[in-house]
């Protein structure tokens, strides 16, 4: 079946089917799909389906145009093909199947009047089916010992829910005889359950048909589904009842085991075995075994579905974090700025220059900070690898002077220029190098008194290394250790409401996307020096940066 996924715009994440015979139109009308998009029309664009199961779309004449691959549509029919990027309005959509998941038809449930069975013997699933018994206990109990041992191993070394499954499948059928295996979860006991994880021994006669689905009982997996308990089912072609399933004489299947995963009060799926009897009959024990590691891997997803929770927990707090320093900091800002119009009415208002100029330089001022805040939530948020090209430092320098030349003046603040002569070219992307060193011009001016500051910005070879070392070096206040160690944690600031805490955290961001490093020496009232080491040489792909990015400093 064909459909339409919503990838961007107001319906993120809708899934539209399309019927197999029926034209469908895209719009915001109640006769269309319906889409809370507003820049949409009411009739925007209509679908036609062939009969070979082909789908087309023309224009309606909207307003916006409907788009198919970057490409404006015309009234004129175009067919679709898979894949296709269909724009509506602010809405985008991809034209697909329907594949819910990929093993769905590699498994089929045989309902009751193809294939049945008759129960052996049944296990309650709970917490005491850890416990575990044997006629022959030294030896069973090793086995035994072994398996949970793994599967313990498992819950506390694996996160990822389907690596988790893949690796519990493998533990079963390296112990277990089986022809095949199964592993099914659902969302509650009276779901179908869906397939997530298959196995088939690598015999002839074992290894499913190409081209037919691999069957197993439904009547097997929702009984134990709906009743909690392991079944062992042994005789399932000696039934009378059977004799004209030709199915079942197809399959040959006549031991098999089913045990729910399940933790507490929450069932996750079935773990289903089985083999010809030729092959392989299960017993009691070996049911008690597999109903102890569905209990194991019911515990192990709920690990998982807690570490996940708690993740999605961690990361809404951080970004309430993060919205709440930036609000705070965007308010001050406005703030300034607000105070700095006041004073450009007040002169406007008396024709006093002196109140204009100071009310024009606080707007000014202002406007910087909230460019400069934009740059760095641009930089801090984006995961990229920069575009680097062999750069010469010297032209760089010069624009960062004259850009914050200004401030320094104004601040009287000396800005004292050492670059080597001769340097080489440097391989980086011009643009995040210029605003991580301007970061560290503008952190060092703030450190500094008036009158008595100095800033010195060096640049130099380091030829054993292979690296050019930029250096920026001021006198000012300088930190202790405790704030040093706070220096690249993202909203941390010592500016008080003068920092956004993000200057210094994008700075190293981009150095290590450059693949260097950032070195600080600082000592409270005796000044601060931040080196930023670049290799003069490429060194294949820069290493992928996250915000916040990992530890890579030093002092």
């Amino acid at each position: 079946m064909l459909v339409l996924n919503v990838i961007q715009g107001p319906d993120k994440g809708m899934r539209i089917t399309l019927p197999d015979d029926e034209p469908q139109l895209i719009g915001r009308s109640s006769e269309a799909i319906v889409l809370s998009d507003q820049t949409i029309s009411r009739r925007h664009a209509e679908l036609t389906p062939e009969g070979d199961g082909t789908w087309y779309i023309r224009d309606l004449q909207s307003a916006n145009g409907t788009f198919i691959n970057g490409v404006r549509a015309t009234t004129e029919r175009r067919k679709l093909k898979l894949g296709d990027q269909v724009r509506t309005g602010n809405t985008l959509l991809i034209y697909g199947e329907n594949v819910r998941n990929p093993l769905a038809n590699r498994l089929k449930l045989a309902p009751a009047d193809e294939m049945d069975v008759s129960f052996e013997r049944t296990i309650d699933a709970n917490d005491e089916s850890m416990i575990m018994s044997s006629p022959e206990p030294s030896q069973a109990a090793q086995f035994q010992l072994q398996i949970v041992y793994e599967l313990v191993a498992l819950i506390g070394s694996v996160t990822n829910k389907q690596q988790l499954l893949e690796k519990v499948m493998d533990v079963v059928f390296e112990y277990f005889s089986a022809d095949r295996a199964f592993l099914l979860l659902c969302e509650h006991p009276l779901d179908e359950p869906e397939p997530a994880v298959l196995r088939f021994r690598e015999d002839e006669d074992t290894l499913p048909d190409p081209n037919r689905p691999a069957t197993i009982s439904r009547t097997i997996v929702h009984y134990v589904l709906e009743r909690g308990v392991a079944v062992l089912s042994s005789n399932a072609m000696s039934d009378t009842r059977f004799t004209s399933g030709d199915s079942v004489q197809a399959y040959g299947i006549r031991s098999a085991m089913c045990v729910p995963i399940v933790h507490k009060d929450k069932y996750y799926g079935v773990i289903h075995l089985d083999s010809q009897i030729a092959n392989y009959t299960f017993t009691e024990d070996q049911l008690s075994l597999l109903t102890a590691i569905g209990v194991q891997t019911g515990l192990a997803l709920d690990n998982a579905r807690l570490l996940e929770q708690r993740v999605q927990e961690e990361r809404l707090a951080a970004m309430g974090q993060t919205i709440a320093s930036l609000s705070h900091s965007i308010k001050n800002i406005l703030q300034g700025m607000r105070g700095g119009s006041d004073l450009v009415e007040l002169g406007l208002r008396k024709k006093n220059p002196d109140a204009l100029r100071q009310g024009w330089e606080i707007v000014q001022r202002n406007q910087d900070k909230i460019f400069a805040l934009t740059l760095n939530m641009l930089q801090y948020s984006k995961q990229r690898q920069p575009e680097l090209e062999m750069c010469q430092l010297g032209p760089m320098f010069e624009d960062l002077v004259a850009l914050v030349q200004g401030r320094y003046d104004a601040k009287r603040v000396a800005l004292i220029v050492d670059m080597e002569p001769g340097l080489p070219p440097v391989p980086m992307e011009q643009s995040g190098m210029h605003q991580a060193v301007l970061n560290l011009l503008h952190n060092a001016l703030d450190a500094c008194e008036s009158e008595t500051g100095a800033v010195t910005l060096s640049c130099r070879l380091d030829p054993l290394d292979h690296e050019v070392k930029i250096s920026v070096a001021d006198n000012g206040i300088g930190m202790n250790r405790a704030q040093r160690m706070q220096l690249f944690t993202p909203f941390q600031s010592t500016k008080g409401y003068g920092g956004t805490g993000l200057g210094l955290v994008v700075t190293k961001k981009i150095v290590e996307e450059h693949g260097g490093e950032i070195d600080v020496q600082s000592k409270a009232k005796k000044g601060t020096t931040f080196t930023i080491s670049l290799p003069t040489e490429m060194r294949g792909a820069p290493a992928e940066t996250h915000a916040p990015a990992s530890s890579k400093w030093r002092f």
